[in-house]
């Protein structure tokens, strides 16, 4: 059955166009994939995000990644911000599962690259976490190594959202969180450019949910009987892609305005959520070799306005599109959260 996106309850977000998928793949050679491990107390996964078709470690991307609130544990963002490239798929998981997730990239990179090492440096995986403990047996370290080399064989440009993948455990505004993808086309004066997000969302409190400005969490709060409000102490990882050629200073300036789609769907980013951004350019492709001659194209920085309100209405959309495609999930204990489509239909409530 096709998933029901926000866009098919009638509401679109900002004033720009999607891309044809609406997602983070409409950035070409951007594919996506996951693993998900969904039974009983086990209620985890990954999600591959794959920049290029390429050799990554070959053909570098210019990257950036921006903290809004440093509650994560995220790997491989020293010297990414640092050199200000990518050279590896970035791994989303669980808290506890970062140092397999590490492990399985580096295995991955050391077997397409038998150079590493050797001839040539080492390494910089790049891996993402939210914490899943609360409908997924963390302690259980249940992702394993083949779980995050399946992730990166099966990516694809059609991408799942929801409850699947690093987001099959997720919380978002006290109801099932999980996987979502938006995506915003950027017409500048010489050409057209596209940007697209993706995000594990596991933050926020149910009162505190806006949907294109309407207190849509409020609402429910006031008809549910029963509230399933909890501190925020979660976190988000927001994944940036764009085909844009910019600097790394400038991707960094971009990147930062993702804050500003999060805080439309109400995120008041509170101390225990970290909140997480990393982003790259497939505009140009930094050889690992030295090569002469190397030239990078820009834009112009008057332009830039536009892909500071793509990012953030792709990344609000990308939010509210984890929200309406997740799907109930029994967890851990027995520990459950509704899934914001089944409070909708119960109170019979509109998103519009």
């Amino acid at each position: 059955m096709k998933q029901k996106r926000l866009r098919d309850f009638g509401i679109e977000i900002g004033e720009l166009e999607p891309g044809s998928r609406n997602a983070i793949s409409d950035v070409e050679g951007v594919t996506v994939g996951h693993t998900t491990l969904s039974k009983g107390d086990i209620q985890t996964g990954v999600t591959a995000i794959l920049p290029h078709q390429g050799n990554l470690f070959q053909q570098k991307l210019i990257a950036s990644s921006y903290v809004l609130n440093g509650f994560g544990k995220t790997m491989g963002t020293i010297q990414l911000n640092e050199l200000g490239t990518i050279e590896t798929p970035i791994i989303l998981t669980n808290t506890l599962s970062i140092g397999t997730a590490a492990d399985a990239v580096i295995d991955y990179m050391l077997e397409h690259n038998p150079e590493i090492g050797r001839t040539t440096g080492t390494v910089n995986p790049i891996i993402g976490e939210c914490n899943d403990m609360f409908l997924n047996d963390i302690r259980a370290r249940n992702v394993r190594q083949e779980h995050v080399h399946h992730a990166i064989a099966s990516a694809t440009s059609t991408i799942e959202e929801g409850s699947v993948g690093a987001g099959t455990g997720m919380l978002c505004y006290s109801l099932k969180g999980g996987i979502g993808t938006s995506s915003r086309i950027m017409e500048l004066k010489n050409s057209t450019y596209t940007i697209g997000v993706l995000v594990v969302t596991n933050f926020g409190i149910l009162r505190d949910l806006r949907v294109n400005g309407k207190a849509v969490g409020k609402d429910l709060k006031d008809a549910l009987v029963q509230s399933w409000e909890e501190k925020d102490k979660g976190s988000v990882m927001i994944i940036v892609a764009t085909d844009l050629p910019v600097s790394e200073r400038q991707l960094h300036r971009i990147i930062k305005r993702a804050s500003t789609g999060l805080a439309r769907t109400g995120s008041i980013m509170t101390t225990g959520s970290g909140e997480v951004i990393l982003g790259f350019s497939t505009a140009n492709k930094i050889p690992h070799q030295s090569t002469a001659g190397i030239f990078m194209e820009t834009i112009n920085e008057e332009e830039i306005d536009t892909a500071f309100r793509a990012v953030g209405e792709a990344t609000e959309e990308a939010v509210l599109n984890s929200l309406v495609t997740a799907t109930h999930v029994i967890g851990r204990d027995g520990n459950e959260r509704p899934a914001l489509s089944d409070l909708l239909n119960q109170f019979d409530r509109q998103l519009t």
